[in-house]
């Protein structure tokens, strides 16, 4: 196989180092995917490794189906059997045919995040929880980043000791994976997880799998958490032909559990590890890949690499400031606006990136009013609107009748007159007698009290057993066209009449779509139910973007990571906003270097043009916020940076640590605090009430903490309240929202 003349030194040499454990560190544009696709073709034809021998993971199912393409077009029909797929799909693959040494039936529920928050809130209340004191979403948070650490609720209980919050979390975590179990359910992470039990607890189906998979590839090494590296050590233990592909600059997903230690540390784990560096980058110009390369050379806890290019030299970063948010969003509509209407590209060429979600409102106006058509990627996921998550509940009860949480969610959907009392005393049965809800709708003669809810009762009990015999012989689509026309889901639908419900059943309709589209790629016996709903499971919001399609895409810089566009709108670059006041007034070191490395994968985005944007003022939560250049801006030389760029250079100050801040608090609460610099102004007075502070006065606010009051301007019916906060900065309010207190 001649690959020189299509890859580059180092690419080249990832693709023949196919022995014992390799670590590629592919920086952002290098052509990793490339590499890797290259690696499996190689493998197949010079090596003569037999194609189901090679596993190659990925996170996203984007970036799994490009993966398949590429080496089914490399290495044609024979490599079919190689296995590229998510650590989802993996897992849940795996999961399908041994789950049942765990205890679960392989017939199982995935529960996504509504799944996992209404179940919750079912425990709460079966556990009489508080949930104002302790959150939902806490509790799953806690779960979560447990199940990530391979943390069983025995081992969270052992590490509660007798804090009492922590105590109620173990209560919960227990109780969450009972009810898991009772409705042979698992939610994302335990795919992970119980494959990982499943390989430690039963060595002769990891060896099975180890034997099976001799080489193996994983993309995207940066993000994995601890299960995922668990899991991956052990597929590899035996034969050790391991390749991990990665980039440290572009770990942004510590909040997710990711551990950029995995790769910082790999030939650590993998002494003689061979490490190969991509960094000539295909994406991106010499001005752009210039300021993404100072910018993140500030990170100490990194790998050293710079990224170059043959693109030639381009234009020149931008940065622009403007007086207020709205400004700045005027100028982002008009100037993608003109280059659409002077032909100088698409709409989907342009990319606006953001920190934070609340930021793309004032995007979403201008563009509405300049008639400019966008798409904001990562909002809500198809699949969790309420009439799609209505039938796939249909489906998923018909699949997995043990699933209570799906049953509760059609029995009365369409309606059919069945209360909620009638509803707590099915519950009530089952959970005295052990079974299923399901179950226990089966058994609605033996429920006493039942009443006249019985008829209803047990007409959608004789619905769903019509279903179930029916999905016997019915293929997907059927089914599912069986379901809509049984329950009389769209024509309730079609009786309202109104926009919203015709919206609605469009999206049915692209329901159906979808399960024609299934049955179609999946032939004969292959195409069973529980695959259809597998696969919608594992669907990431990511996936949805279309680039077929001609609008702008709004973002958040999370999103946008393994994305490219030719022109890209990095918005919010302020301290404060971007890096945020978290990060930057944190005592650990980390989350800022996780900040900066997030606006290293925002740089990298762009192909031809980078505009960085920022407002002087900027309405956060209700109050205005005046927060200075970001530093990622400043840490620009003025080289890569457009001649009409001004930035100061003097260093941004960095706020005061927490402990220091704490001292600070409670020395200013002495008696014998040092004198006010302000010259003291009697208190004014609000719409006939007087302000019980003045210029010069110590005040606290509910969010920000204490600060001194700098100046009062009065605005006619309301006061404008100047604050200088410690730790937060200078900041304007109006007196009748901020209700600050003073503080003696």
């Amino acid at each position: 196989m001649g690959i020189d003349d299509t890859l580059n030194k180092e690419q080249a040499e990832a693709v023949r180092c196919t022995e014992g454990p390799l670590l590629i560190l592919a920086g952002a544009g290098s052509g990793k995917t490339r590499v890797l696709t290259y690696r499996v073709a190689w493998l197949m034809t010079e090596r003569e490794v037999q194609p189901w021998n090679i596993l190659a993971i990925t996170f996203t199912n984007k970036a799994a189906g490009e993966m398949r393409e590429r080496v089914d077009k490399i290495a044609g029909a024979q490599a079919a059997s190689v296995w590229v797929s998510t650590f989802h799909s993996l897992c849940v693959r795996i999961l399908r045919r041994y789950i049942g040494a765990l205890g679960y039936d392989t017939r199982f529920t995935i529960y996504d995040a509504d799944d996992q928050k209404n179940l919750m809130k079912q425990i709460c209340r079966k556990k009489e929880i508080d949930t104002k004191v302790f959150k939902e979403k806490m509790f799953l948070g806690n779960i979560s980043r447990a199940k990530d650490e391979l943390i069983s609720p025995e081992e969270y209980e052992m590490n509660a000791g007798s804090d009492f919050t922590q105590k109620k979390i173990e209560e919960i975590y227990y109780e969450y994976e009972k009810q898991l179990k009772l409705n042979n359910a698992l939610d994302f992470d335990d795919l992970i997880l119980k494959t990982v039990r499943l390989f430690e607890k039963n060595p002769e189906i990891l060896d099975n799998y180890q034997e099976r998979f001799r080489y193996i590839m994983v993309d995207e090494y940066q993000d994995t958490n601890t299960a995922q590296f668990r899991l991956v050590s052990l597929l590899a233990s035996k034969y050790k032909n391991l390749c991990v592909v990665g980039d440290d600059d572009q770990s942004i997903y510590r909040f997710r559990g990711a551990n950029i230690r995995n790769i910082l540390n790999f030939e650590k784990e993998y002494p003689g590890a061979r490490v190969i560096k991509l960094e000539q980058n295909y994406r991106s110009t010499e001005m752009i890949l210039g300021a993404a390369n100072e910018v993140i050379h500030n990170n100490k806890g990194r790998k050293d690499k710079s990224l170059w290019t043959d693109n030639g030299r381009g234009e020149a970063v931008s940065y622009r400031q403007f007086g207020t948010a709205y400004e700045e969003a005027e100028f982002v509509a008009g100037d993608i606006a003109m280059s659409v209407r002077n032909s100088e590209r698409d709409y989907n060429d342009n990319a606006i990136l953001y920190r934070t979600n609340a930021q793309s409102r004032l995007f979403e106006e201008k563009f509405i009013a300049a008639n400019i058509p966008y798409k904001i990627v990562g909002g809500v996921n198809f699949y969790a609107r309420r009439e799609i998550k209505d039938l796939l509940a249909y489906l998923k009860t018909i699949e997995n009748g043990v699933d209570d949480l799906a049953v509760q969610r059609i029995i009365n959907v369409p309606r059919r007159g069945i209360g909620q009392t009638t509803i707590l005393k099915v519950q009530s049965y089952a959970d005295s007698h052990e079974i299923s809800f399901y179950d226990a709708i089966l058994e609605a003669r033996l429920i006493p009290g039942i009443g006249r809810g019985l008829s209803k009762i047990e007409k959608f009990g004789e619905l769903i057993q019509k279903l179930r015999r029916e999905s016997d012989t019915l293929d997907v689509p059927g089914l599912l066209a069986e379901v809509i026309e049984v329950t009389g889901y769209v024509i309730e639908l079609e009786a309202e009449g109104t926009d919203e419900a015709k919206a609605r059943i469009e999206n049915i309709d692209e329901l159906k779509s979808k399960a024609v589209s299934y049955a179609e790629a999946h032939s004969g016996e292959e195409a069973t139910l529980g695959g259809f709903l597998e696969e919608i499971a594992l669907v990431a919001d990511i996936d949805s973007l279309d680039n077929d399609q001609d609008y702008v895409a709004l973002m958040t810089l999370h999103s946008a990571k393994g994305l490219e566009f030719p022109y890209v709108y990095m918005a919010g670059m302020e301290d404060g906003m971007f890096p945020s006041y978290m990060a930057i007034s944190s005592d650990d070191r980390t989350e800022l270097e996780e900040e900066r490395r997030l606006c290293y994968v925002g740089i990298t985005r762009a192909k031809k043009r980078l505009t960085m944007t920022g407002a002087r003022c900027r309405m956060v939560n209700g109050q205005q916020q005046y927060n200075p250049t970001s530093r990622f801006v400043k840490e620009i030389p003025e080289e890569y940076l457009a001649e009409d760029v001004d930035v100061s250079r003097e260093p941004t100050p960095e706020p005061p640590s927490a402990k220091y801040r704490q001292k600070m608090n409670e020395f200013r609460r002495k008696p014998y605090a040092a004198p006010k610099p302000y010259e003291k102004q009697e208190p004014k007075t609000l719409k006939g009430v007087g302000l019980e502070y003045g210029v010069g006065d110590r005040v606290a606010h509910k969010k920000f903490g204490e600060g001194t009051v700098t100046n009062i301007n009065d605005m006619g019916r309301d006061y404008e309240v100047t604050v200088d906060f410690v730790g937060h900065g200078v900041k304007k309010m109006f007196a009748a929202f901020a209700k600050l207190r003073k503080v003696e």
